[in-house]
């Protein structure tokens, strides 16, 4: 399983990557050391080896941090993000090992083993650590799957791999452990019928038209400013950006942009400074009076924060997005009350901006947009809820610039998973890769290269339509949730007037 995502791009195995922990668990009576064991090698596994990138934070010695900190600190977050992953799955084997006392058929013991970890996923996604589902394992590669987000979010593609996984479990069951293979064998042909429906349904979604209306059209240009974090916050990063993204507006103005986005604080200041003293990248919008969507920093509350602004050809802010879904310890501090005191002595890192309300809007001249702001991509919730409230299209503004490529790819297909559940053209502007023009469908029509000072000119289309997902949100689980409790109840019921 952890090798279905960047930099292997397996795919394929998690089709049947969870087969295994399936055969153990529903075997086992109880959690014990022996049987926590393979428990715990998938979550290192899957989360372990898909999240390695997190270690890429080191050095900072740029920032101050001694080398040797800099190491901790790199494997402490990568050790919390394995131990949270690890969390879910034995909440999963505990449910599996707790409903089989009652479960004696296959079917019922599939569906709630679905319902089980779509339910997990679901809660997690609430939860201040979020990055990798089941569905997050066929972007981008598996597009033809990945239609079926539009139905009702990541609980739609993970539902059906888990239950693929738990059809070949359940047969590899019949087939070895009871010897019954006709039932094994129905189990499999089910299995293979269930994996070509779906690609069918999602085929069938996938060759939908899209609106192309020239009414609809908006020629957005994007700056990736290519400036390493290590001079980004210094005198001679400043310098750079100004003219970087100075140069890049200029360019894509006259070249016929309607509109020009920068990365996730391209322009490391207080916008409301470079407006009062007249900076450059700001006389630029002026002169060009073309619209500019800037990232860079606001003020709230006494505290920063990291924020998207939306700036007409007068140079006047229609709007201003905060950055909702903060990184923890890198942005803010957990439980600051207890542990910031701790923290800002082990580290000198400044993790105190201030969140965004969930419930913004960004006004745009070509009405309302929706907007990501790095870490934001993987919460798809962030985005359905300002597409139901009429965003048309999807800004992503970010920075990678501290990490390996791995990580930017995996943030590029978070941002893929994003735009086929709202059925939004995405523009995303990064500092350093990749940057890229998704379309509805999941489409990359440009993906610019890495570590590149790049600018590149292309067209979206708005919407207005709204998926399933969008209308109802994660409303798959609930059903899911419902059946598994219908069944539960139904087999203890069944056991007490067997008993």
């Amino acid at each position: 399983m952890g090798m279905t995502c960047d930099p292997v791009n397996a795919w394929f195995f998690a089709w049947i990557a969870f087969v295994p922990l399936w055969l153990w668990v529903v075997q086992q009576s109880s959690l014990q050391l022996k049987s926590i064991l393979p428990v715990l090698t998938f979550a290192i596994g899957y989360y372990g080896v898909t999240l390695f990138w997190i270690t890429g934070v080191h050095p900072m010695s740029w920032m101050g941090v001694p080398w040797l900190n800099s190491l901790l600190i790199a494997i402490a977050c990568w050790l919390i993000l394995i131990a949270w992953g690890s969390v879910l799955v034995t909440f999963w084997s505990l449910g599996m090992m707790t409903c089989n006392r009652w479960l004696h058929h296959p079917l019922q013991r599939i569906i709630v083993g679905v319902a089980i970890w779509c339910s997990l996923e679901t809660l997690w996604s609430y939860t201040p650590l979020h990055w990798t589902t089941f569905a997050f394992t066929q972007s981008p590669h598996n597009l033809t799957i990945l239609q079926l987000l539009s139905i009702s979010g990541t609980t739609t593609v993970t539902a059906a791999i888990v239950l693929f996984n738990g059809l070949v479990a359940e047969a590899i069951l019949f087939g070895y452990g009871r010897n019954q293979f006709r039932q094994a064998g129905g189990f499999i042909m089910g299995a293979i019928a269930l994996l070509i429906s779906l690609h069918l349904a999602g085929w069938f979604l996938y060759i939908q038209p899209l609106e192309t209306s020239p009414s609809q059209a908006i020629r957005v240009g994007i700056i990736q400013g290519n400036i390493p974090n290590t001079i980004k916050l210094y005198p001679e990063g400043w310098r750079k950006a100004i003219d970087g993204y100075t140069t890049g507006y200029i360019k894509l103005a006259q070249a016929g942009a309607d509109a020009v986005l920068t990365p996730e604080t391209a322009l490391p200041f207080q916008w409301t400074q470079q407006v009062n003293q007249g900076s450059p990248f700001y006389q630029a919008i002026l002169d060009q009076s073309v619209p500019a969507w800037v990232g860079a920093f606001g003020r709230k509350q006494g505290r920063s924060t990291n924020s998207l602004y939306s700036i007409n050809g007068e140079g006047e802010t229609l709007s201003r997005f905060d950055k909702v879904k903060l990184v923890p310890l890198g942005e803010y501090i957990p439980l600051e009350d207890w542990l910031g005191k701790v923290i800002d002595r082990l580290s000198p890192l400044d993790s105190h901006l201030a969140k965004g309300d969930p419930d913004q809007t960004f006004l745009t001249p070509f009405g309302k947009a929706i907007v990501g702001i790095c870490y934001e991509s993987a919460y798809g919730e962030h985005f359905r809820r300002q597409a139901a409230n009429g965003g048309e299209f999807i800004l992503s503004a970010s920075n990678d610039a501290h990490y390996s490529e791995t990580m930017p790819a995996q943030h590029h297909a978070q941002d893929i998973m994003r735009a086929i559940e709202t059925d939004r053209a995405m523009v995303r502007a990064t500092n350093t890769g990749y940057s890229a023009i998704v379309d509805p469908r999941g489409n990359t029509l440009w993906l610019s290269n890495m570590d590149e000072y790049q600018t590149h000119l292309g067209t979206i289309y708005k919407q207005q339509t709204k998926t399933l997902y969008v209308r109802w949100g994660n409303w798959l689980n609930w059903v899911l949730v419902g059946l598994g409790i219908m069944i539960i109840a139904k087999a203890m019921m069944q056991q007490r007037r067997d008993s």
